[in-house]
């Protein structure tokens, strides 16, 4: 009895031990039991600062995954931040953070500028998001969301571009500054397809070099972008709250249910080799618009939407193959979503260009354009009989960073469902406002 006794101290200390370990792997970071993403993190860190993380994609999602799920988790956790869109924004801000003081080292920066713009991960993201939530949707759905949501987007383009310009003049700036170098670079659908065209016309214009234009003009293109991610966050909030103002990821109210998906693609189990399909028809969606491009001139992401839409209202795609890309759609939303807003916020988040040039007033002007914009989309989409949440969502993401101002403000509402309307918004709304800003500029020089 008195060996007993002797031992179990001894017991009682392994079974702590024990415990404590069981506790610590029940801890995860994202879906990653907490040491095992310890070791993984170790072995991207030191594969990085010895040089010899690979410079390609297997490098690149390295990096993004083990930065994005950590970020994603901190940001669903930190009060008050997690109840405007947290994860989205820790997932952008943080990296670009690090690239500003230089904290991540040229190896991992090659591998994630490989993933992203030699490989095209942004786009091959999107076009399955797109194609996938396209052709899983409610056709009624689909239908009406389109002829409808043009008009929030209208009105909601015109009250900012007011609200704006009057914010603007009220601090001290002229009406054709504010106008031409805060609003339209915040409405005008990103820094590839925005920024970058109205600097070059601009610059045309103007008869200066176009680059002068590019650093004046995206500061209030980020900033703008963080603003409606905010706001996103906030009407995810207030549809958790008042659950009739929203649709969940659903634009237009129906009399016959509001499910996203037609109910046979949801329920159906998960099939593997449909998934692969599924990116394959993803994949030349994209194609078709980039030849559709080519011979019609128009942006071939307008027309990958206008294309998938069209297969879906016609019926023309099997149901099987729906069911594939829908699935590939939901794993590419559920998995990856964090990590490459990691790679955008570390590529295409200038934080030099944004504290060289912002002021307090600068930063009130930018954010009374988003607000503006999303308030309108609010109470408008309300009158046209939609879910006046999910309408004023769509109708910010015209002030948002094109695809990559998309996805954040999506996955900050957690409403990715949305982008075939986003896109709209974006790529359709963004083009018109450079296209009238350009004219008008001239007539005005």
């Amino acid at each position: 009895m008195a060996e007993l006794e002797a031992v179990s101290p001894i017991s009682e200390e392994i079974r702590e031990d024990r415990t404590f370990f069981a506790k610590l792997a029940g801890v995860k970071i994202g879906v990653v039991p907490l040491p095992l993403y310890i070791i993984i993190a170790a072995v991207v860190y030191f594969a990085a600062v010895y040089k010899i993380l690979p410079a390609d994609m297997i490098g690149g999602f390295a990096i993004i995954i083990t930065m994005g799920i950590l970020l994603g988790e901190l940001g669903m956790r930190i009060p008050v931040l997690k109840e405007i869109g947290g994860p989205a924004i820790m997932a952008l801000l943080v990296p670009s953070i690090l690239v500003y003081f230089s904290i991540i080292n040229k190896t991992g920066m090659t591998a994630v500028t490989q993933l992203m713009k030699t490989s095209n991960f942004l786009y091959l993201y999107i076009s399955t998001l797109v194609v996938g939530s396209i052709l899983g949707m409610n056709r009624k759905v689909l239908i009406q969301g389109f002829t409808r949501m043009f008009v929030p987007l209208i009105f909601g383009t015109l009250a900012s571009v007011g609200a704006g310009v009057l914010v603007g003049m009220l601090f001290g700036y002229s009406a054709k500054h504010t106008l031409f170098y805060i609003v339209v670079p915040i409405i005008g659908g990103g820094i590839g397809e925005g920024i970058l065209p109205l600097s070059i016309g601009y610059g045309e214009v103007l008869g200066k070099a176009s680059e002068t234009f590019v650093g004046q003009l995206i500061p209030a293109a980020v900033i703008g972008n963080i603003a409606a991610i905010i706001c996103a966050g906030i009407l995810s909030r207030l549809g958790q709250k008042k659950p009739h103002l929203t649709g969940n990821g659903v634009l237009v109210k129906t009399k016959g249910g509001d499910g996203i998906a037609e109910a046979a693609t949801i329920d159906k189990p998960v099939d593997f080799p449909l998934m692969g399909a599924g990116l394959l028809i993803a994949c030349t969606f994209f194609i078709l618009g980039g030849l559709g491009n080519k011979f019609l001139g128009m942006p071939g992401p307008v027309l990958m939407i206008i294309a998938a839409a069209l297969v879906k209202s016609l019926k023309l795609m099997p149901a099987k193959m729906e069911q594939g890309a829908y699935h590939m759609y939901k794993f590419v939303s559920g998995s990856l979503t964090w990590p490459l807003m990691v790679g955008l916020g570390m590529l295409y988040i200038p934080l030099k260009d944004v504290v060289r040039i912002v002021t307090p007033s600068y930063v009130i002007v930018c954010v009374a354009v988003v607000v503006a914009m999303v308030t309108t989309g609010y109470f408008v989409g309300k009158l046209m009989k939609m879910y006046p949440v999910d309408s004023a969502i769509v109708t910010g993401c015209h002030s948002g960073l094109g695809g990559t101002g998309d996805v954040a403000i999506l996955s900050a509402s957690g409403r990715m469902s949305l982008m075939p309307f986003a896109q709209v918004s974006t790529r359709i709304g963004g083009a018109a406002t450079v296209i009238l800003a350009i004219m008008l500029l001239k007539l005005l020089s």
